[in-house]
């Protein structure tokens, strides 16, 4: 981090799923890079933790819950951030559910609760933030996707209309807010095991499929896209805008690996 582009000394960043896995790791990585961050998520005594972690690195947080599919939880979220720090630079919306099914077998309630969170969750966070954010001339909004914003994989047929989704909705918004200044991109993660999808890989030939296909031949460490979220919110991605950054091992780049 020695490069100054990469320096966030005196940023406000708000991490929205950020009490656990590739959340957590983000806002890990913008307070180790300077920044003062304020993790959310649904649950009081992770975002107590949360707070304590980041607040050991010597930045200010906030303890404030907050959930994606309640647009008033977002509104207090974005009024606290403000009464304390005065405005928000960094949004990063990291929230996400999965759910594998066959899907002639998923009911519209599990559709609607992967499309909720997924995709009208991080809308509605990228439009209850972006309404002060976007006079403010330096805003950095990073958009959580996966390798499903680009190619299916199995029996995750809402988890991939989801994130598919969010690749478009953050070209829709990097189009429509460049001229105010406001950079929005995705970060795509790779194979990354976490509790959100360890069922999936443990043991499992869809596991050992996925492991295969990777041609670094590991599973991600969630800190691996803490780097492209200190990147992305810097000022040295202040012309990037729009972009689907894969941090994946060289997944998408595959083709025969043996």
């Amino acid at each position: 981090m020695s490069y100054s582009g990469l320096d966030l000394g005196g940023r406000i960043a708000v991490v929205i799923g950020a009490t656990s896995g590739i959340g957590l790791a983000i806002a890990r990585g913008l307070a180790s890079a300077g920044a003062d961050v304020v993790a959310t998520g649904r649950r009081r005594e992770l975002v107590d933790e949360a707070a304590n972690m980041i607040e050991a690195l010597g930045r200010r947080s906030l303890r404030v819950t907050a959930d994606v599919t309640d647009e008033q939880s977002l509104e207090s979220l974005r009024a606290a951030c403000i009464a304390e720090f005065g405005r928000v630079d960094i949004l990063v919306n990291a929230a996400g559910v999965t759910i594998r099914a066959p899907t002639l077998e998923m009911t519209d309630s599990h559709w609607g609760e992967i499309l909720d969170t997924n995709l009208t969750g991080t809308l509605r966070g990228c439009r209850i933030f972006g309404r002060g954010m976007i006079d403010q001339r330096y805003v950095r909004i990073v958009n959580i996707g996966s390798l499903t914003s680009v190619l299916s994989l199995y029996e995750v047929a809402a988890y991939a209309a989801s994130k598919a989704a969010v690749a478009s909705l953050t070209k829709s918004l990097a189009v429509e807010w460049a001229r105010h200044g406001v950079c929005v991109n995705a970060i795509l993660p790779g194979v990354f095991r976490t509790a959100l999808n360890a069922g999936l890989l443990d043991g499992t030939e869809r596991g050992r499929e996925l492991l295969m296909r990777t041609p670094m031949q590991r599973f991600g460490d969630v800190d691996d896209v803490a780097g492209a979220a200190v990147f992305l919110s810097s000022e040295s991605a202040r012309f990037v805008t729009g972009q689907l950054l894969a941090v994946d091992g060289g997944f998408l780049a595959s083709g025969v690996n043996q």
